[in-house]
């Protein structure tokens, strides 16, 4: 992997919002304004990188699948930071097999060609429409003869197709649910922007949809039932609204209550909030231990780690993190309020930098296989919410033809593809 120094196209501010990236910058607090979207650079794979990077991504997710069956089993709503009979939910459903969508890991590629997974967000990731549409426009218009690692829009139609077809559903009415998030919070309407693109994507796969924001969901009491914002049923919903503050609610009591006469079927489904939390991690030591795509990690202290990243369970975009490490005078401690719901310790892992620009990687997965990656940069030694995106190609790759893009989508897609154990 390596970073190249660019030249960003002229407007590429209005190109990028309208082809759906609606925060193409990110302000800050004193009023100014810093590059989301950076196009003054980009990264080069090769494609035996991608062959590597692909197979740890398809490898890690058949663990955390493993990983599921085995807290759902062995854990409890207290270990987990989690509302009582929040885990029940889970338990129930694994037992109906419920289906998912995607979802995106955190990947430290090392200058030593190791890979070591960071995390992962399972239940609300984001980043889709920067690395489905943004980054392969990018690509068309600069270096148009080339290739990406990039299956990410293709896929996620061909998962709705999936979904559609299975017979979990009722019918082919998908609601998009979103949180609206804090006023104040610099997302500038990142889970809107998703979900809407996911919309598109359902849409092109034949599903019937409407979006609008999960505060305006009601309930009615007689019908014991969710309802939109048009007093419709909400038989079938995909949201980007953690299952974890979900269930903590009195609006989704219902769920854990069980009250539901016909209960809505969620997307992602109810068993992503143990992907969606930092104890997945000491988990997946436990029942991997010394994997060489994992970091060592542990639950309420750092045992014997002499440099390690303290972690909340539910923490997002590096909120509340502290990093020690023994040459340091003080632990980098990151502003957040995450913290009292628990914490893991995970050996630090020291992320590549080009030019002071460190880079995790997002990989992401849709429907149990390898889609794609978006490269993230930051200045500091935690990827927050002033982190950047920048594009990538494969040097040693041309653009292919749509008949040989059709051929590697249906090669790589088996009956053999990982599913979620029921039992432990």
């Amino acid at each position: 992997m390596w970073r190249h120094r660019a030249r960003a196209r002229k407007d590429w501010r209005k190109t990028v919002v309208e082809q759906g990236l609606v925060f193409p910058v990110t302000p800050l607090p004193d009023g100014r304004e810093i590059p989301y979207w950076n196009e003054e650079a980009w990264y080069e794979f090769t494609v035996d990188e991608v062959d590597m990077l692909e197979a740890a991504t398809e490898e890690l997710w058949a663990m955390c699948l493993q990983a599921v069956s085995h807290m759902a089993t062995t854990m409890t709503d207290e270990r987990l930071g989690l509302a009582p009979g929040s885990l029940e939910v889970v338990r129930r459903s694994i037992a109906r097999k419920d289906p998912a969508l995607y979802a995106r890991f955190d990947l430290v590629y090392g200058a030593d060609g190791s890979v070591k997974m960071l995390e992962i967000n399972g239940d609300t990731p984001t980043g889709l429409v920067e690395t489905g549409i943004i980054q392969w426009k990018w690509m068309e218009e600069v270096m148009g003869e080339m290739d990406q690692w990039n299956s990410l829009h293709d896929r996620l139609v061909a998962a709705w197709e999936k979904l559609l077809a299975s017979g979990h559903f009722s019918g082919n009415e998908l609601h998009f649910l979103y949180d609206l998030g804090e006023e104040d919070s610099y997302d500038g309407g990142e889970m809107e922007m998703t979900c809407y693109y996911l919309m598109d994507t359902a849409i092109q796969a034949g599903w019937a949809t409407l979006a609008h924001p999960m505060a305006e969901v009601g309930w009615n009491p007689e019908t014991r039932d969710y309802r939109d914002a048009n007093d419709y049923p909400i038989r079938n919903a995909f949201k980007l609204y953690a299952w974890e503050e979900m269930l903590r609610e009195p609006f989704g009591r219902y769920i854990v209550e069980a009250t539901e006469v016909n209960p809505t079927k969620w997307i992602e489904p109810a068993w992503k909030v143990l992907l969606s939390t930092k104890a997945l991690l000491p988990v997946l030591w436990e029942l991997f231990p010394n994997h060489r795509l994992l970091l060592p990690a542990y639950f309420d202290s750092p045992h014997d780690l002499e440099n390690w990243v303290a972690k909340p369970l539910h923490g997002r975009e590096g909120e509340s993190i502290r990093i020690h490490l023994e040459d340091m005078l003080e632990d980098v401690v990151m502003p957040g309020d995450y913290g009292t719901e628990g914490w893991v310790y995970q050996q630090y892992a020291e992320l590549p930098s080009f030019e002071g620009n460190r880079v995790v990687l997002g990989s992401w997965i849709v429907d149990g296989e390898s889609a794609g990656v978006l490269v993230r940069e930051s200045d500091g030694m935690v990827t927050d919410y002033f982190s950047r995106v920048s594009p990538h190609v494969i040097s040693d790759g041309l653009a292919p033809s749509p008949d040989q893009v059709a051929q590697w989508l249906s090669e790589r897609v088996g009956p053999d593809l990982p599913t979620l154990p029921t039992e432990s």
